[in-house]
Parts: structure tokens; C-alpha cells; sequence
């Protein structure tokens, strides 16, 4: 027994080897079939008109360049979906170019007024913009508010890469019923009602497992205490941040 085992144990790397030569042989024989359906599906979208791929034991490489970063992410979702694709590799370059500074100032407006009438007043979503690649944070209250911040982003022409640090809320009556109260406690309040004339409600409630921040510009000190406090005397708020800004103040 004892011979066995350590014959087993001399043959065991050799099997390895074998296995893993075996699976890549496997993954290989269908490199051209692939080939020939990636490029396929490519040429039927003139967006991809100056995409290339190549293919090594099943994985797809992709290069070349489009106008913006949404194209290169289709480019891949749609290589991805060839029968017998292992995986890809996404090295498509976005040639539409801004500055940092442009890029911020778009993305900031473009969200801030995104999903009006539905739960913008709950979200509250920032970009940080470095070389092209733009980082949004922040928590929105649902998964298709988040995808749609990340789609603008996606489609704003000189973003070269999206990092998507956005947290969703977990789903929460308790959670519902302090945003309501919360948005009548400070759009009834004589002083704040005002605020409700903007259209993209610019003093968020987010809510997250009872604690909720307050995000947004006010006009002044006192707007933003008067917040702070009627937020505060929320039923079942379990804490207060008041993030607010004071408008001329940084």
C-alpha cells in the first residue's frame, strides 16, 4: 500500500499537467468557430466599426477604439455572449476626450437632476473625475437609480472608465416611512418650505437602517440648524448628519 501511495503521489503532478493541457486543448479547438462569430457580431454595429478581436483558449481580446466608454462596455457584454467564450479582455481605448474639470461640472448637473418625480429627494450621488476615469459615490434608496447614474456617466462623451463605489439602500418600510416623515417635516416647516420649488429638491434624505443625512445647499447657517433639527424629531431616526452646505461657503 505504502508503494501505492507514493507511486500515486509521483504520478500526481503529471496528471495535472495533463489535465490542464487536456482543458486548454478543449477550450482551443474552438478558437476559430469563435473568431469568426465575434467578429460577426461586431460588424453589425457601426459603433464597432474599429474594433479588432483575437482568440487563445476561448479567451477574447479586444482592441481598438470607440467614442465612448458605454460602447466599449457593449463591445464586451456582446463578445461575451459567443457560444464557447471563456472570457474576454477588454483592452478597447475611448477616444472622445474633456477635461477633468468639464467632466465634473457635467456629471454634477446631469445626476443632480436625475429621476425627477421619482426618488431623486432620497439619493444623493457625487463624481470625482481624475484623467478620464470617473469615481461616483454616495447611496441612492434603489438598484435602477443607481444604473441610471452609472449609465449617464457611461454615455458622457471623454469618460474613459466608470468606478462604481455607489451603495443601495437596503429595502426597508421602516426605512420608507422615515423618509416621508422626514420630507414633511422639513418641506411643512415655514422657514424650509421654500426649498420645495426646486425641481431636483435640493435638500436630499437619505436613509439608510435609521440613520439618515442630509445633503444639498441652503441659503444659510440657520436654514441648515433648522433642518438638522426638524429631521431629528423624526420618529424613529436613530441619528442626524447634516451634511448640508451653505451656499457662498465651502
Amino acid at each position: 500500500m505504502k508503494n501505492f501511495s507514493r507511486g500515486f503521489a509521483a504520478l500526481l503532478p503529471t496528471l495535472v499537467l495533463s489535465v490542464g493541457l487536456s482543458a486548454q486543448t478543449s477550450a482551443g479547438r474552438y478558437d476559430q468557430d469563435i473568431q469568426a462569430k465575434v467578429s460577426h457580431q461586431l460588424s453589425e454595429k457601426k459603433q464597432f466599426r474599429n474594433l479588432s478581436s483575437s482568440v487563445e483558449d476561448g479567451i477574447v481580446t479586444l482592441k481598438g477604439s470607440v467614442d465612448l466608454y458605454q460602447e466599449k462596455l457593449d463591445a464586451a457584454k456582446k463578445a461575451r455572449k459567443a457560444d464557447k467564450v471563456q472570457g474576454v479582455r477588454n483592452q478597447i481605448e475611448v477616444t472622445s476626450t474633456a477635461p477633468d474639470s468639464q467632466l465634473m461640472a457635467q456629471l454634477d448637473r446631469k445626476i443632480y437632476y436625475d429621476r425627477i418625480g421619482y426618488d431623486n429627494a432620497y439619493n444623493f450621488v457625487q463624481a470625482s473625475v481624475k484623467n478620464g476615469v470617473v469615481t461616483l459615490s454616495g447611496l441612492t434608496r434603489t438598484p435602477v437609480s443607481k444604473d441610471s447614474a452609472l449609465a449617464i456617466a457611461n454615455m458622457t462623451p471623454g469618460v474613459k472608465e466608470v468606478v462604481d463605489n455607489i451603495t443601495v439602500a437596503p429595502v426597508s418600510g421602516f426605512d420608507d416611512s422615515i423618509r416621508l416623515a422626514a420630507t414633511r417635516a422639513i418641506y411643512r416647516d415655514s422657514v424650509l418650505g421654500r426649498y420645495a420649488t426646486d425641481p431636483a429638491l435640493p435638500i436630499r434624505i437619505v436613509v439608510d437602517n435609521g440613520k439618515l443625512s442630509l445633503y444639498g445647499r441652503v441659503e444659510s447657517t440657520m436654514d441648515k440648524q433648522i433642518a438638522g433639527i426638524r429631521a431629528g424629531q423624526v420618529f424613529g431616526v436613530f441619528s442626524v448628519e447634516n451634511n448640508l452646505t451653505v451656499a457662498g461657503r465651502s
